[in-house]
């Protein structure tokens, strides 16, 4: 019998086979482009693609129908609009969002993200550059170095990015002058200098009509250095993350039955074997891998990259969040570090202001406790500050709620890397780089003392407490939280007050009004009453304390039961007619700024243990009422 004729398919699959395996052997590099708005990011992927023929027909058919619709160049082809897909860049003629491309050579892989120019979307332009080795500054021939094209190159310089190429774009409409390359080579070669990037390149091109992109132009005969991609082919970048210590962070702890345990989680720096010593990174605990398990089997070596399960020879307490590591090399573990930081959102930076910070798979509550300075990203000069604004950077000092295992940003970016986000909208407001623990925070232990905050109390036949008075200018507080402690006093009770106003004539005497600054305020006041509920006091405390999110920072500061707010919810129009101080009257003239609710918010709490009203009750009512819900609950008997 004989065999079967061998098919057209049948005669594809070796060469499909060689192909595959061609493809598997190049290297990849990972590159961004960036830029200020309208330098032409999208024109010289999209020409990259084109000239590369890594275009379908329909593909081309399709960006041709779409140059007609949307295009910017005549009757041209727009090849922006390959990887400007939203209907609002294709609209405004920008890129808003992050778009990645995989193309391919006979040389090397790459995945290219082309990042938005525009001031506003700076945050998508460092989740480009966050998993790329290699930038592309592009520069308008026409304009110039601009701000944004520095920022782009200092947020490059952050990210761990070591490979700069400044192309200069639209050569064609600057008469290919080698005098006006020179001119923003020289610039940009100044500026970038002092951002420790290991190669520089410079080359001019025109994305539009394909001049040094992919073949040498004959408009630039006085330039003799690499075109666009024969450099992005050649240049090493090679930085494998394998030959850097082990770290696997825990991503779930995986437990089907009874007879299995394995800690599941991507390696993102070493590599290990069945029977290498390993150790959890906060505890020190160390024992020995015995399998790795995945969905294909069991490896004899993962490495970085790799998606695992690793079980382990010893039953150790582990849980997501923890950092698996080589024993002989284990990351820092800090509850405080210094770091670089990207501001994000359109609200201010507050130092003081709680946020939630999450690094790899931990995440915790963490606060920045200082700015050390911003940076001008035009000069690079450090300067100081108070807060970050959006799109600014600056050095911060973060505390955290609890240590975490890490390491500095240079050497691993998914160890060194995190996110600041905002408690009550989930918005991710910051990113930020690790440069170094702060070892102050680990050296430092509390000190057990045998007269305890429960001692204190017994003698004092009291239970601690902060009553925190909130509400605005005029609307009661001091009166009735003056009531109150009176009527304590006399029948024998331990107390302390803590007035906005009195405490800033000391403790805060060196603090403003700006959200900063009443960040800070609550922060100091909340830290003293901790130290006066330690010391047995029923604490009462006068505050505006405009912000939710500060009052919340105090709540969470004492013990469970010791926190009791009081909202004295007086309407503003009554505060203003009251004004006992005559602070409206000046507010409303300008001679007062950040007044609160003038031109400055106050959030209503929305849980408070108590709320009183004073537009039509007697202060001394409201403070009796205070009085018997301390009783009720045990604080006084």
């Amino acid at each position: 019998m004989s065999a079967p004729a061998m098919t057209e398919a049948d005669a594809a699959i070796p060469s499909l086979k060689a192909f595959l395996a061609a493809q598997e052997k190049k290297s990849l590099l990972r590159f961004l482009t960036c830029g200020s708005v309208d330098d032409g990011k999208s024109t010289l992927i999209g020409r990259l693609l084109y000239d590369s023929k890594l275009l379908f027909d329909d593909h081309l058919a399709a960006l041709k129908r779409d140059s007609k619709q949307h295009g910017t160049t005549g009757g041209d082809i727009d090849f922006a609009l390959l990887v400007d897909g939203l209907e609002a860049e294709r609209e405004q003629g920008i890129t808003i969002d992050v778009a990645y491309r995989f193309f391919a050579t006979d040389k090397r892989k790459f995945i290219v993200a082309d990042t938005p120019g525009h001031e506003q979307y700076t945050r998508n332009m460092a989740t480009g550059a966050s998993n790329s080795e290699l930038a592309v500054v592009l520069v308008d021939a026409r304009k110039g170095v601009l701000t944004q094209t520095r920022r782009h190159t200092y947020i490059a310089s952050l990210l761990g990015i070591r490979h700069v190429v400044m192309v200069v774009n639209k050569m064609d409409l600057a008469g290919f002058s080698q005098e006006v390359f020179d001119r923003i080579s020289t610039e940009f070669s100044e500026f970038a200098s002092h951002l420790g990037f290991q190669s520089r390149v410079a080359i001019p091109i025109s994305a539009r009509f394909g001049d040094n992109v992919i073949t040498r132009s004959d408009n630039t005969p006085w330039y003799h250095g690499p075109t666009l991609l024969g450099f992005l082919e050649t240049v090493d970048v090679e930085t494998s993350l394998a030959d850097t210590p082990l770290r696997l962070p825990v991503q779930w702890v995986n437990r089907p039955n009874l007879d299995f345990r394995g800690y599941a989680g991507t390696i993102v720096g070493g590599r290990v074997r069945p029977g290498d010593r390993v150790a959890v990174a906060k505890s020190g605990r160390t024992t020995t891998v015995e399998r790795l398990v995945t969905m294909d089997g069991d490896l004899e070596e993962a490495t970085a990259g790799d998606a695992v399960t690793m079980t382990l020879r010893d039953e150790i307490d582990i849980s997501r969040g923890d950092v698996l590591c080589a024993a002989d090399s284990r990351p820092d573990v800090s509850d405080q570090f210094a770091a670089h930081l990207l501001w994000m959102a359109e609200e201010e930076l507050l130092p003081g202001r709680q946020y939630i910070l999450k690094l790899s798979t931990s995440t915790v509550p963490a606060q920045v406790t200082a700015l050390k300075h911003k940076v001008d990203v035009n000069t690079l000069e450090q300067l100081a500050a108070k807060t970050l604004h959006l799109n600014e950077i600056g050095m911060v000092n973060v505390s955290l709620a609890q240590p975490l295992a890490f390491d500095s940003y240079r050497e691993n970016r998914d160890m060194g890397g995190f996110v600041l986000i905002d408690r009550f909208t989930n918005a991710t407001v910051g990113a930020g780089m690790i440069e170094f623990g702060l070892r102050r925070a680990t050296n430092v232990h509390w000190q057990a003392l045998d007269v305890n905050k429960d001692a204190r109390a017994a003698l004092k036949h009291q239970k601690p407490v902060v009553l925190w008075f909130t509400g605005l200018s005029g609307s009661g507080k001091s009166t009735i939280a003056n009531l109150v402690e009176r009527t304590l006093h006399a029948e024998g009770r331990h107390t302390y007050m803590l007035d906005g106003d009195n405490v800033r004539h000391g403790l805060n005497r060196d603090l403003g009004f700006t959200d900063a600054d009443r960040v800070e305020n609550i922060r100091r006041v909340a830290e003293t009453a901790r130290l006066f509920v330690d010391a047995g006091l029923i604490v009462l405390v006068s505050f505006i304390s405009p912000f939710r999110s500060e009052r919340r920072m105090a709540r969470e500061l004492m013990g469970e039961g010791e926190f009791i707010e009081v909202f004295v919810d007086t309407p503003l129009e009554v505060c203003v007619a009251r004004d006992p101080k005559g602070l409206y009257a000046k507010a409303r003239a300008g001679a007062i700024r950040n007044f609160t609710g003038i031109d400055s918010p106050y959030e209503p709490p929305e849980n408070a243990e108590l709320v009183v009203r004073t537009e039509d009750a007697d202060p001394a009512r409201n403070a009796t009422a205070i009085l018997s819900y301390l009783k009720a609950n045990g604080y006084i008997v």
